[in-house]
């Protein structure tokens, strides 16, 4: 049935940590901040025998963590006639280690966009796409990776990562119980700063003690993936990669993995086409929201009352609710995506569809945190006004959100709040600017960025 579905969840990607915050923010003013979509399309899916890594055991550490490069190639097509090579080779040569997980990667020289390169492939596979922030405004955008090498200690192929798009599963990463320490180690222990480019892209319920709703079941308290065949476009270049892990205590032998590789690399379409980044106007057929209006106005008003309560401890509410929006036909999540591309050069764009699952997609400008070795920074972003549309209304409305107590008071216990959540796990955290404009297409926040130095790697997981 097509339809759409909003929900709440955190998507972050590791290695490099970029972990962006979505969610639905209606909070007092009930504006939207970032939309996640849920595509609705349930239908049926080839499931296969995978690798959940959350079944190992995280202080055994993997064999061998290791990426190749090939050389360089003109085009998609013979990068996959590349790899394909690559793969029949590897079949000849078994490693001797119980365990590991192989990178194979092939710059393709001209440069490709990644979410193109997934509109191309079957929907049947499980899939993921993460876009980071381009736009250098305001002086807090960054790309997704800082430059990264062949995984050789070759440094002439250096190029700054634009987005990244998978499909299939080396091995993923999923559970009912909520997000521990242990499941994070789970997911570390596949991963290396040796080899950049082997991440996990994955989702984390905000409340995973709450019930699951069924558009959530597939995701379960959260969901990561290594994936098997994945499309990097790089500045002025692009790269096609393979990734093959195992683990015998897993029960998930090399020739396992290999002949799982094979069966998704047969899907795999070698031939990108233009991807058309324009909404397509489907006949919307019925909406319903959960909260209704006027339940929606008695819990706004109820937290209204809480919180001018002498004795309450609430300070701030975010108010939240369901959309399902029932459309005409089968809406196509990737090239909604693209559509939010568009306008979303300044924010993250994600995708993230597990097997037999609904596929959630979403654009947002929150920045959960980042981190590289120990240092670490994240950032603030609240209170809202639209763009102006002239530049010296613009500016008028940019003076009155700079000026404005209350939107200073909710923009403040943000802050706050990420500053002493920062401080728990840092050694020194610094706030600067404390306060300034962050101007997105069509609204500006107040902004502040924070940075401090983790005490132990570990505590990176306290963060989330």
């Amino acid at each position: 049935m097509a339809g759409a579905v909003v929900r709440h969840y955190l998507t972050t990607c590791f290695m490099d940590s970029e972990t962006t915050k979505c969610k639905i923010s209606y909070a007092l003013h009930s504006h939207t901040r970032s939309l996640p979509l849920f595509h609705n399309k349930y239908e049926t899916r080839r499931v296969v025998a995978l690798m959940n890594g959350c079944e190992g055991d995280p202080k055994l550490p993997i064999g061998s963590i290791e990426t190749r490069t090939l050389t360089a190639v003109p085009s998609p097509s013979k990068a996959m006639e590349r790899l394909d090579v690559a793969i029949r080779d590897l079949k000849c040569n078994t490693p001797p280690l119980t365990s590991g997980i192989l990178r194979l990667q092939v710059p393709i020289e001209e440069q490709i966009e990644a979410i193109e390169w997934l509109h191309a492939q079957h929907d049947n596979l499980p899939r993921c796409f993460f876009s980071g922030r381009r736009s250098r405004a305001n002086g807090n955008g960054s790309n997704l990776l800082m430059d990264i090498g062949n995984g050789n200690g070759d440094t002439s192929f250096t190029h700054n990562l634009v987005g990244a798009a998978g499909v299939g599963s080396a091995v993923f990463f999923q559970q009912l119980h909520p997000f521990s320490y242990h499941d994070w180690r789970s997911i570390k222990r596949f991963l290396s700063a040796k080899c950049p480019l082997i991440r996990a892209y994955g989702a984390i319920r905000f409340d995973a003690t709450a019930n699951i709703s069924p558009e959530w079941k597939a995701f379960g308290s959260f969901y990561f993936m290594v994936p098997q065949v994945e499309f990097d476009e790089l500045e002025g270049s692009s790269m096609l990669a393979i990734t093959i892990a195992w683990d015998n205590a897993l029960s998930w032998t090399w020739d396992e993995a290999i002949h799982s590789l094979e069966t998704t690399m047969q899907q795999i379409a070698s031939v990108v086409v233009k991807l058309k980044k324009e909404a397509s106007g489907e006949p919307i057929l019925s909406k319903t929201h959960v909260p209704n209006k006027t339940h929606w106005d008695l819990a706004v008003k109820k937290a209204l009352q809480e919180i001018n309560t002498s004795s309450s401890q609430l300070v701030k509410v975010v108010l939240a609710r369901s959309s399902r929006i029932l459309t005409a036909t089968n809406i196509d999540p990737i090239a909604s995506l693209a559509c939010l591309q568009v306008e979303g050069e300044d924010a993250y764009q994600f995708c993230l569809q597990p097997p037999n699952g609904p596929a959630f997609v979403g654009n947002t400008p929150e920045r959960l945190f980042h981190r590289k070795w120990l240092s670490i920074s994240s950032e603030a972003l609240a209170a809202t006004r639209a763009r102006g549309e002239s530049s010296d209304l613009d500016l008028q409305l940019e003076h009155d959100l700079l000026s404005s107590p209350k939107d200073h008071l909710e923009f403040t216990v943000v802050r706050e709040n990420i500053q002493n959540k920062l401080e728990s796990v840092c050694d020194r955290v610094v706030v600067e600017p404390k306060k300034t404009v962050r101007k997105l297409p069509r609204i500006q926040h107040l902004y502040a960025q924070l940075t401090g130095n983790l005490r132990r790697e570990d505590d990176e997981v306290i963060s989330l």
